[in-house]
């Protein structure tokens, strides 16, 4: 297989224009984005990214449940395509490159071929997955989860945003639904680029992290019921309060994370009590333990301890508990061929590099149920990100574009 040469890269410039442009649509209030699923906003990116495509000189596909592929074509008309990209969703307080850097560096290679010349063997599609973020319409990785088969699609359609509307309702209102069958296509491959959202690669002083695995997760809903009180004239000896019960279980979240180490994370991150009242004892609380690892052993283990011990600290408190996962996808060990890919370009192009586990859950992981898949990193200003400070350097979005560049067109296979 031909691989391209050390001298082609993309244009780090346009595609630094590009990222500027798409984050003048749903800006932010502190200098990020807010352009949720399914908003106007959402519908008014899409159609600049639509433009962009089009003017590429690629064509537009579109299913139904809003997933974009803009197609260029290969010299063979029977091989199976290359896709590359991520999503243009934001959360409400979001940064300018989670997502859509991998969107609009799909779309800077296809420029960056059509600029060099390069012809292809196999079609190169640039994807737009809908709902990666879960913000409005929980789970995350919605659409790509619904075309990998993990979900129905009535299923998707029934989820509901904060104000009672459907996904399925908003999607239709945005104009963005359209007749093509989901997950009716096929991939000979699927590549990802995205910000690392942790502090590892720019700690480590590497470009590029060459993703192999990503790690699983369990959230598991908890609902602890007591009995609301007054909170001056009960006696401690009488309560039975909810928020205690959910401190010590707090806890007992962080020492099962710690005893599990290395590679285990664990925490609550959304938590609320009854009647949060500032004088009345909490007679319930709800919330969500989110527990990751790459080691499937250790991701089970740990859900099975907490449901083990949680219960325990209820019944000394004379609590109700009920405990639900409400979330779940396990590890994923991405495909050697598409990961040597990304790291003989990265080494190609003279960038340092490590491997890395991805910490959070992206399209990529529901795609590599179904097709050979792989990503690649760059790093982010101390690692933050779902925040409007999420700040990466034009030369490290170059490089991880180059790199995605190499990579895609390699496996799609130059034939001149």
């Amino acid at each position: 297989m031909a691989e391209p040469g050390q001298n082609l890269k993309i244009n780090g410039e346009r595609l630094w224009d590009s990222l500027m442009e798409m984050a003048k649509i749903g800006p932010g209030v502190a200098g990020g984005n807010n352009r949720q699923t399914l908003t106007d906003e959402d519908g008014e990116g899409r159609a600049l990214f639509q433009k962009w495509c089009e003017a590429a000189g690629c064509t537009m596909g579109l299913d139904t449940m809003g997933n974009m592929f803009a197609r260029r074509e290969g010299t063979d008309p029977e091989a199976l395509p290359v896709y590359v990209g991520s999503h243009l969703d934001t959360q409400p307080t979001g940064g300018k490159y989670d997502g859509i850097l991998g969107v609009l560096g799909g779309l800077e290679v296809i420029r960056s071929m059509n600029d060099l010349g390069i012809r292809t063997r196999h079609p190169v599609v640039v994807t737009n997955w809908t709902n990666e973020e879960g913000t409005r319409f929980a789970p995350a990785m919605l659409a790509s989860g619904v075309f990998a088969g993990v979900h129905t699609e009535d299923w998707a359609y029934a989820r509901t945003d904060a104000e009672g509307k459907t996904f399925g309702d908003e999607l239709k209102r945005i104009g963005w639904r359209g007749e093509e069958p989901v997950g009716a296509r096929r991939m000979k491959a699927f590549f990802e680029l995205h910000i690392e959202q942790g502090p590892i690669l720019e700690a480590e002083g590497k470009d590029i992290g060459v993703v192999t695995h990503g790690q699983g997760l369990w959230w598991l809903q908890v609902t602890l019921t007591g009995k609301d009180a007054h909170t001056g004239s009960t006696p401690m000896n009488m309560r039975v309060n909810a928020g205690l019960g959910m401190a010590r279980i707090i806890e007992l979240v962080h020492t099962i994370a710690m005893d599990n180490q290395p590679g285990a994370v664990g925490a609550v991150g959304q938590a609320n009590v009854y009647p949060n009242s500032r004088n009345v004892i909490p007679g319930r609380a709800v919330f969500t333990i989110d527990f990751r690892s790459p080691d499937q052993a250790k991701l089970d283990g740990m859900r099975a301890r907490l449901e083990a011990e949680a219960p325990k600290i209820a019944a000394e408190l004379g609590l109700g508990i009920e405990i639900e996962a409400v979330g779940h996808f396990d590890p994923v060990t991405f495909d050697e061929g598409c990961v040597s890919a990304i790291r003989n370009a990265a080494e190609r192009l003279g960038y340092s590099h490590m491997n890395i586990i991805s910490g959070a859950g992206h399209d990529a992981c529901w795609i590599n149920k179904l097709y050979p898949t792989a990503m690649v990193m760059c790093p982010c200003v101390d690692g933050l990100s779902h925040n409007e400070a999420e700040e990466i350097s034009p030369e490290w979005a170059a490089a991880g574009a180059n790199v995605l560049f190499h990579a895609v067109v390699e496996t799609a296979e130059i034939v001149s």
